[in-house]
């Protein structure tokens, strides 16, 4: 594919709608509708070199033995949906400051050590340009419901036996959905 153009379509309060106007190889134009949290995207160099938008943290309580599940309404999906703690990077906020803070924000629980944190992924590669960053951690506290009027959050630990029923009966998050199968399987 030839990349010919990017052309902002419309702007939101949270992201911004794109037409990437390509040249196919038979010469055939090809128009592709996409997302981004960038408001500012403008050619090919800015669509390929924008940042990393958030923090997805895959995280276990200290014995290892559990997994910690979120089951979030969600609003795009008029459901709720289990997934893992996960929220955008503030202007200035290091990915370990974003993972704690949002840990605490959606859970209550604290962060009490990073294991690791894994090269940045894309969320939704067919139709958004968001970057993630996983932070592998342990954490512990107590729980405590999300204070935001936005999110409505069930946070709980669960075992791999647990997490086997869930797969079977719950929408997850593709990413969420991933692990858990290969978790669980272990």
């Amino acid at each position: 594919m030839d990349f010919e153009r990017l052309e902002k379509i419309h702007s939101g309060k949270f992201i911004t709608r794109y037409n990437i106007h390509y040249k196919a190889p038979s010469g055939q134009p090809i128009t592709y509708e996409m997302i981004s949290r960038n408001p500012n995207l403008t050619d090919l160099e800015s669509l390929h070199h924008h940042g990393v938008n958030a923090v997805v943290m895959i995280v276990h309580d200290e014995s290892g033995e559990k997994l910690l599940l979120c089951k979030e309404f969600r609003m795009a999906v008029g459901e709720q949906v289990v997934n893992f703690p996960a929220g955008l990077i503030d202007k200035g906020e290091t990915i370990e400051e974003a993972a704690a803070r949002e840990l605490r924000e959606e859970t209550g629980l604290d962060l009490l050590r990073i294991k690791e944190i894994w090269k940045e992924s894309y969320s939704a590669i067919g139709f958004a340009d968001e970057l993630n960053v996983v932070v592998e951690g342990i954490a512990g506290g107590q729980f405590r419901p999300s204070d935001s009027e936005r999110e409505e959050i069930d946070a709980a630990w669960y075992t791999k036996e647990e997490v086997r029923q869930l797969l079977k009966t719950e929408h997850f998050a593709a990413r969420t959905q991933s692990y858990c199968i290969l978790w669980s399987r272990t």
